[in-house]
């Protein structure tokens, strides 16, 4: 079966579960969601080939589609499921790139009550989520230079793994005056391996006008290969000032037997310039070792406008400033369009 095959079976099985679901049981829900958008970039990076100009996507945002299924057990209990796979709509492709699976952004099942929410499958790495809650850019792998710096691997990001990882148990609390705890362990599946495993804690306060985020992760299994010990960490916080909001971050690395060690500092800015367009800006200075006497440095800047023409779609124009120590000046340009559904 090819994946157009799969994405629309997956499609009917969605539509088939949602009437069935409702037809069974009234307080059980199917539903499907995604976000769809691209841009035209002109794009170069300070150690990179000439300036090229394509239509691309991430853009500001993954293009993703997924389906969500909740079912009422009683008692304040409820069975979750989550399903969700990124695609390009560039070329039409599967995932972000032909390495992605089918179910490549989340794919888990779990239950939710009073306790909090425990979850079984492949989840979005918490470093990744604690990194959108300080930046004005968001999840934006393109844009937003302190995701480039950690996750984009042409812009140094020397963290292990991905931005999803495979085969994690994760637990959320209860939401407690706006605190909350989330851990995930991902056992590596390794015989006479027990130690070999990735695990991750973040405390996330979102409260008023303030955000702030606490995270840290253990990394020893990437690509389900075992991979040398990496430890990383990143504090932050976001202020809404409500004529503008601040953001700022610290975040370092470090890792086993190769010594290599990073630590980013990142500062943003959001203006609300009318109830529709806001201005954005974004500083990120990454100061990286490997080993400890070959140290570079990396300066990278994105100022943009993000126009919204309703709730779910709006237009956005971004500039990228990148410098690498020993190598000139880049720019990016690009302008685009998201759509969510």
């Amino acid at each position: 079966m090819n994946v157009r095959s799969l994405g629309a079976l997956a499609l009917s099985c969605a539509a088939a579960w949602g009437l069935a679901s409702h037809a069974a049981e009234a307080q059980t829900s199917v539903t499907l969601y995604g976000l769809i958008g691209l841009d035209v970039a002109s794009t170069k990076r300070s150690n990179g080939p000439p300036a090229a100009i394509a239509e691309q996507s991430p853009g500001l945002t993954a293009p993703y589609w997924g389906i969500r299924a909740n079912e009422e057990l009683g008692a304040g209990y409820r069975a979750i499921a989550v399903l969700e796979s990124f695609f390009q709509p560039t070329n039409g492709g599967v995932g972000r790139t032909s390495a992605d699976p089918f179910w490549g952004r989340n794919s888990y099942v779990g239950i939710a009550g009073p306790f909090g929410r425990v979850t079984l499958g492949r989840h979005t790495n918490l470093l990744y989520l604690a990194e959108q809650a300080v930046n004005p850019f968001q999840a934006s792998i393109l844009f937003s230079p302190l995701v480039m710096q950690t996750f984009t691997a042409p812009y140094g990001g020397a963290i292990a793994g991905d931005t999803v990882w495979n085969n994690g148990i994760q637990y959320t609390s209860p939401n407690l005056h706006g605190l909350t705890t989330t851990a995930v362990y991902a056992p590596g599946g390794f015989a006479g391996a027990d130690g070999t495993y990735n695990a991750a804690l973040s405390t996330l306060y979102a409260g008023g006008s303030l955000t702030a985020v606490a995270t840290v992760q253990r990394t020893r299994v990437v690509a389900g290969v075992a991979s040398p010990t990496q430890n990383a960490y990143l504090v932050g916080a976001a202020y809404d000032f409500s004529l503008f909001k601040l953001y700022g971050a610290v975040q370092g690395l470090r890792t086993d037997s190769t010594d290599i060690g990073a630590h980013t500092y990142e500062a943003g800015l959001s203006v609300p310039l009318t109830s529709q367009l806001s201005a954005l800006a974004e500083w990120a200075y990454t100061r990286r070792s490997a080993p400890k006497n070959a140290v570079t440095a990396r300066n990278t800047g994105s100022a943009g406008l993000d126009y919204f023409l309703s709730k779910r779609t709006d237009l956005y124009l971004v500039t990228v400033y990148d410098r690498l120590s020993g190598y000139g000046t880049a720019m990016t340009y690009a302008t685009g369009i998201r759509h969510l559904f």
